[in-house]
């Protein structure tokens, strides 16, 4: 078994991606992606990597990056019926085990994005460096960290702060939504089945029927010119802006606000033309203050692995 070899995996609602990686190394070699509906648990889809890999004994190391809180070393998955522990995971075999937060090691994997990782956002701004880094995004659900001083990840769970309108039409999606949710949170409108509340909102909204409850139909049609959909999906890019404006404020984000998440990268050329940035730095008074942090989306297929990877550096923090 060799000593600096770890498995690292980036486990959503969705989808779960394994592959291996050096200690503290940023290139991840032998990588597999798996379906969570497919497997029971995360501890199933583990042992079918291991044996896809040829790996008779799991690694030495195991650290993983998971959608959702950590407690006590464990994760009752938000949005899939998956558990998983280090503790469950040391009983496989492996020798150390750490769980991450899928967005803290995003967080750790951002300022190891070259140019042909990131897709800027508007005009071009100036991160300061050394200055605090914020990371989020929507994919199943919405995800939030940030990196301070370039060493110590903030984990949080930002997503299911309540969503804050920003003119009359997001006055009315709110109240739909509550009278359908009770309280909305910024993940009940900026995650996949935030789409599909966006759209059947706006469309009752508009008198309109709604022909699909898919929200990749959506997107897709949103990409093909539809009308409707496309109005969902600018809708969608303006609230998106607005709430990574809000956490710029908030973390005091002048390193930068890094997009990530399923499904920025799907919708590059709406994000481009939507008011994303527009509604980022709409801010009032601290207008200003927001122009100068730049906004770019992570395309790098695997940047949680290689944030997963880096946590098991002995010097990560």
């Amino acid at each position: 078994m060799a000593e600096d070899l770890v498995l690292v995996g980036d486990i959503g609602g969705t989808n779960a991606r394994f592959g291996l990686a050096r200690a503290g190394s940023a290139k991840i070699e032998a990588i597999h992606g798996y379906e969570v509906a497919d497997y029971p648990q995360a501890t199933d889809a583990i042992r079918v990597y291991l044996e896809a890999v040829k790996l008779s004994a799991p690694p030495a190391r195991a650290a993983i990056a998971v959608a959702g809180p950590i407690i006590d070393g464990a994760i009752d998955f938000t949005n899939s019926d998956w558990l998983l522990s280090e503790q469950g995971l040391r009983e496989m075999g492996f020798g150390e085990a750490r769980l991450l937060n899928d967005f803290a090691a995003l967080a750790l994997a951002a300022p190891a994005m070259t140019g042909h990782d990131l897709h800027r956002l508007g005009h071009e701004a100036q991160a300061e460096p050394g200055g605090t880094l914020v990371v989020m995004g929507p994919g199943t659900g919405f995800g939030v960290s940030a990196l301070a001083a370039g060493r110590t990840v903030v984990t949080t769970e930002g997503g299911h702060a309540a969503f804050a309108p920003g003119d009359e039409v997001e006055d009315e999606v709110l109240r739909r939504l509550r009278a359908e949710f009770g309280r909305v949170s910024i993940e009940r409108l900026l995650s996949g089945p935030g789409i599909c509340s966006l759209h059947r909102a706006l469309a009752d909204m508009a008198g309109r029927p709604v022909e699909t409850d898919d929200p990749a139909a959506i997107t897709k049609a949103a990409l093909a010119g539809d009308p409707a959909s496309l109005d969902t999906l600018m809708r969608f890019c303006g609230i998106l802006g607005a709430v990574a404006g809000d956490l710029a404020l908030g973390f005091g984000a002048t390193g930068g606000v890094y997009i990530a998440g399923g499904i920025p990268p799907r919708i590059l050329d709406l994000l481009d033309a939507s008011p994303f940035r527009a509604r980022f730095e709409d801010k009032g008074r601290f207008k200003a203050y927001v122009a100068r942090i730049p906004t770019q989306v992570i395309v790098h297929p695997h940047a949680a692995l290689v944030g997963a990877a880096l946590a098991a550096s002995p010097a990560a923090p």
